[in-house]
């Protein structure tokens, strides 16, 4: 099929981008994998369509105070291939790599995909476990929605329809940081039909002081674990303290069923990848802090 007919502009400045959504049925165009999907099965019909790819402010990944802040329309490739990211956020390497393939990372864009907030994607999960800040922009200026505000439902989100999401900033993580993600699709490329993105934290002596975990293909937006993550904090994370914590996590779960699998293939998954992408976080957590410890 083809789209309905829409008129398109295409700023080159964020106040031009907040001028053209302020008119009623417009639509922001960032890497357009979603969005022109549905455009063409006709899911969409805006009268405008605004591509935001010509605001350089957008694009951009930089280190500011030990945080990481990611433009909008920065490509899911900057991401995969940026030394700075992979070195300090293993978490965001890992996950980027899995995101269809290497033609949709060229051209989808770290803001498109959020803003889209599909429930089976990874970067919701992802920005949800890294506790991160989306910066949005206002006709009255700017605001800060943390991660755990911003999805609201399936496809929901809490930007306004005459708000742009303009950046995305990630916190320092200190030394002792351990990282795993991991997802199960039918075919690489594929959304995941569950996944598991998992942040940890250690003391010099081993003991988790933080944990983050968060699951893909649990409920119709990313969600965090916290009773696996309470189950987690304190502990030695030996493979009977991740046990423990895996099966109190999944005690509340109760994923959706579909064509794909059913609620409770969904959680076994889940289970299964909790289990294994604990101990591997916990195993990097203790050998970052050991090399932190080696350097000194």
């Amino acid at each position: 099929m083809k789209p309905a007919p829409f008129d398109y502009i295409a700023p080159t400045d964020i106040s031009g981008v907040l001028d053209a959504v302020a008119v009623e049925d417009a639509k922001i165009l960032a890497g357009g994998q979603s969005l022109v999907p549905m455009l063409n099965f006709r899911l969409a019909r805006p009268a405008l369509l605004v591509d935001i790819t010509r605001v350089h402010d957008l694009r951009h990944l930089r280190r500011v105070d030990g945080r990481l802040h990611i433009g909008a329309v920065t490509t899911h490739t900057d991401v995969e291939h940026s030394p700075l990211v992979r070195e300090h956020w293993p978490l965001l390497s890992d996950a980027v790599r899995h995101i269809g393939h290497s033609q949709i990372r060229n051209a989808g864009t770290i803001g498109g995909s959020l803003a889209h907030a599909d429930p089976a994607a990874e970067l919701p999960a992802v920005m949800l476990a890294l506790d991160a800040q989306m910066t949005i922009a206002t006709g009255s200026g700017n605001r800060t929605v943390p991660a755990r505000d911003f999805f609201h439902g399936y496809l929901q989100t809490a930007l306004a329809p005459d708000e742009l999401l303009t950046e995305i900033v990630l916190p320092h993580l200190p030394t002792g940081s351990g990282a795993d993600f991991s997802e199960i699709a039918r075919r690489s490329g594929d959304f995941a039909l569950a996944g598991v993105a998992v942040q940890l934290q250690t003391s010099t002596d081993g003991i988790c002081t933080s944990a983050a975990v968060a699951l893909i293909g649990a409920g119709p937006v990313p969600l965090r674990s916290h009773a696996a993550e309470q189950r987690l904090i304190g502990s030695e994370l030996t493979s009977g303290d991740i046990a423990e914590c895996v099966q109190s996590a999944c005690l509340g779960l109760n994923p959706p069923a579909d064509l794909h699998g059913s609620a409770d293939y969904r959680r076994r998954i889940l289970a299964a990848q909790m289990q294994a992408g604990l101990e591997r976080a916990a195993m990097l957590a203790t050998a970052d802090r050991r090399g932190h410890d080696h350097a000194r």
